[in-house]
């Protein structure tokens, strides 16, 4: 097979039909000389809008291959590299327990997923519910308030990212191909085909979660076990290595292999873990509010008018530096999306972006975040998390219990909303108009309102005056990092941080790539349970 990068179309409806035609352009060989094809990557030219254009790179079967290179010489054409995903041989160490997984979000599945295939038998526990029951949990807490503390939008089969906008996207440098096997696993697992090579890869909620339930499926498969609410609560050490995990306060579960994949908001965990020893270090993040602005408005500003319906629901990515020195940046953006009530404690209140497969409604919306460090919250090692429950209990207060809303021009203002705009509010939860002011520091609120204005500079419109704010954002990452050693494994021995909860990952993907880092760490030192 050979590799022909830059392969460019014109968007249109039929241009999947035209693919075929430009690759035989660019190899300057006949339509029938190509044997078979395979889209690796597209990309979307949109420099020149209103015109705008796929780029492919594809791998090419062609009818007498080794002849091609003999007679042609092009930057853009050579052997296809090998792009294989390789588990490691497995260590000589015996393991006493099967080992157990903390949470079943992205990295523990993940690392639950290759651990099973290779035959260790994992225990995945997870302190909430089954996917397709966490779902009617939600569903129920959004149209009436009724709150589970333990299987929420946070907590559950799943992860966060489950009610996220399911994007796969990451800028984490992969040379041993781990993106490639999510992604692969995804597939297997239901998720569409087209994020193998899309240049703006996503699930959607109402996919992810069929996904998620059939990866459960098939680590049960291969011998692994779910337990379901139940919530890691202690650990029994001896001379400095786990010994047993003790969960829902009464059971204890012989362990010397854990790993801790618990999410960024597992935060009665994070106390008991550094209660217990675990070395955690502060670390920075980043809060702020999410806006909500009409589709068709982004649409037009990334693709131009009349944009081919192909494309889907335009996205966009904004930073900007202010005068203090704050970075500000749009954060987890969420076409056709909803905002989203995802508190997981009582009397706090944090929102979060979602958007189905199909990116059906019609607001985009993103978080819009400030940078804080240290400096801001303290450098005890907990002092983030408790400066992120500060920012919620604020917002649950300013809400009266549900998501506080207020109008753009209102928040410049700083002055009361009394009615919506144009832009109509699309929300998961119910709302109320507070100012939002009162959630931040002065530092903090100048930094987001000098950033509005050069938003609008990039995107037209992106400062109108009608634009909905909502808060908090507040889980943006992982206030904390575990630290670990150059073996993934804590300074407690046996104990493996992963994820996005231990300060290693942002997302669905990244979190996906450190928990099959931590399986292949475990198989390098542990020989099979078989």
């Amino acid at each position: 097979m050979i590799r022909v990068r830059q392969v460019k179309i014109e968007v249109c409806e039929d241009y999947q039909e035209k693919l075929k035609k430009a690759i035989a352009k660019k190899l300057k060989i006949s339509e029938k000389a190509i044997k078979d094809y395979q889209i690796k990557k597209q990309s979307l030219d949109a420099r020149e809008k209103p015109k705008l254009s796929f780029v492919y790179e594809v791998d090419v079967v062609l009818e007498k291959e080794e002849n091609y290179f003999k007679k042609n010489h092009h930057k853009d054409v050579f052997l296809s590299p090998k792009e294989e995903y390789l588990f490691p041989k497995s260590g000589t160490e015996k393991m006493k327990n099967r080992p157990v997984i903390v949470g079943s979000g992205p990295a523990g599945l993940f690392a639950a997923y290759l651990l099973a295939e290779h035959h260790y038998h994992p225990i995945i526990i997870e302190r909430g519910e089954k996917v397709e029951d966490r779902i009617q949990t939600v569903s129920q807490f959004w149209k009436t308030g009724l709150f589970n503390p333990e299987s929420n939008v946070q907590f559950g089969e799943g992860g966060a990212g489950t009610f996220s906008d399911g994007k796969l996207n990451t800028l984490v440098h992969d040379p041993c191909f781990r993106m490639k096997k999510v992604f692969e696993i995804f597939v297997e697992c239901g998720a569409p085909k087209e994020i193998l090579y899309r240049y703006n890869p996503h699930i959607g909620t109402d996919i992810l979660v069929d996904v998620v339930k059939k990866m459960r499926e098939k680590i049960i498969e291969m011998g692994g076990e779910f337990y379901y609410q139940t919530c890691l609560t202690d650990l029994i050490l001896e001379k400095g290595r786990l010994k047993e995990i003790e969960v829902n306060h009464q059971q204890k579960i012989a362990c010397d292999t854990l790993v801790l994949a618990i999410g960024h908001s597992s935060r009665d965990t994070f106390s008991m873990l550094y209660e217990k020893g675990l070395t955690i270090e502060a670390k920075p993040f980043a809060v702020g509010l999410r806006v909500e602005h009409p589709q068709e408005m982004i649409n037009e500003s990334q693709y131009g008018k009349d944009a081919p319906k192909i494309l889907g629901p335009a996205s966009y990515k904004l930073t900007y530096k202010t005068t203090n020195g704050r970075g500000v940046y749009s954060f987890c953006m969420c076409p056709g999306g909803y905002v989203v009530n995802a508190s997981s404690q009582e009397h706090r209140l944090v929102i979060n972006g979602m958007s189905n497969y199909d990116r059906e409604s019609k607001n985009a919306n993103s978080a819009i975040i400030v940078t804080v460090f240290p400096k801001d919250f303290g450098f005890q090692p907990l002092d983030g998390v408790k400066y992120q429950e500060q920012l919620e209990k604020k917002a649950y207060q300013l809400g009266k219990g549900m998501i506080p809303v207020q109008l753009l021009q209102d928040f410049q203002n700083n002055q009361d909303s009394t009615a919506f705009g144009k832009v109509e509010p699309v929300f998961c939860g119910m709302i109320q108009f507070a100012n939002l002011n009162s959630l931040f520091s002065k530092e903090i609120c100048d930094s987001l309102k000098e950033a509005f204005p050069y938003f609008g500079k990039k995107i037209q419109g992106f400062d109108r005056d009608d634009a909905i704010l909502a808060g908090v954002e507040s889980r943006t990452s992982s206030p904390v990092r575990m630290v670990r050693d150059e073996f993934l494994e804590s300074n407690i021995q046996g104990i493996y941080p992963c994820g996005e909860g231990a300060g290693y990952a942002g997302g669905i993907t990244s979190s996906a790539m450190d928990g099959m880092k931590v399986a292949e760490a475990i198989a390098k030192r542990f020989d099979k349970i078989d």
